[in-house]
């Protein structure tokens, strides 16, 4: 009998898995970038990664997050030359700027939550974007005065989350999908990845990239799984040489 429940609980979350993996790219209409046309400067990402509570608080991780940014900085370094343009780190000593950088990158974040809450993804989408080729969000012309001397026509933001669920979370994971089996919905989850990319062109601050994914693979604090994540995030992205240069790897 335990096995079956074990089994019935298996299944339950691979279905589980399947409804709640949701990925969406959206770009401007009438935008396109070809390869070898432009400069873009990669803003610092932002990261944090730490456990899921048994209660499902986030309690961040100093250690593990300083794992992912060193390992997510090497693999987008390695995978710039399959974007088909010229991809420079933002240096954030030069001209002073670093404070402003980063509230832009913080700034994109809160635009990049928007957009997947009012436009990808279904539930609160608003009418003004409900329009099948509407994708109309701003940074704001100002992100020229921290960016623009930089040389470069756009700025590439990059976001990553993630909560690995403790072993308390795991078995109340565990705990809900056996009661599911019995009829009883009990609806917990056990960690969170998710993470977007941004394109943003410099000279207007619009955005006119976006992939997002709430469901995201790859444990960022190893180098397999920060290269998944990388690939992940720049996927669809516009003007790069050959879509598959790094390698495949699925969801």
């Amino acid at each position: 009998m335990l096995r079956k429940l074990v089994a019935v609980a298996g299944v339950s979350l691979a279905l589980a898995s399947a409804v709640f993996a949701q990925e969406k790219t959206g770009t401007r209409p009438g935008f396109s970038l070809e390869a070898g046309s432009a400069i873009i400067v990669l803003v610092r990402p932002e990261i944090s990664v730490g456990e899921q509570s048994t209660g499902g608080l986030f309690e961040p991780n100093a250690d593990w997050t300083a794992q992912a940014r060193e390992q997510i900085a090497a693999a987008l370094q390695a995978r710039q030359g399959a974007l088909g343009n010229t991809v420079q780190p933002h240096d954030e000593g030069a001209g002073g700027d670093a404070g402003v950088a980063v509230q832009y990158a913080r700034l994109f974040g809160s635009l990049a939550q928007s957009v997947m809450e009012y436009q990808f993804f279904p539930g609160n989408r608003l009418s003004t974007k409900k329009r099948r080729n509407s994708f109309d969000w701003s940074l704001g012309a100002d992100i020229k005065k921290t960016f623009g001397n930089t040389g470069a026509n756009y700025a590439l933001f990059v976001y990553t989350h993630d909560e690995y669920g403790s072993a308390g979370r795991k078995m109340l994971q565990a705990a809900g999908l056996i009661a599911s089996a019995f009829g009883v919905p009990v609806g917990v989850t056990s960690g969170v990845h998710h993470g977007y990319a941004g394109l943003v062109d410099l000279a207007t601050g619009d955005l006119v990239w976006l992939n997002a994914d709430l469901a995201m693979g790859g444990d960022v604090r190893t180098p397999e799984g920060a290269s998944r994540r990388v690939q992940q995030l720049l996927e669809g992205f516009p003007g790069r040489s050959a879509p598959g240069a790094a390698g495949g790897v699925g969801r």
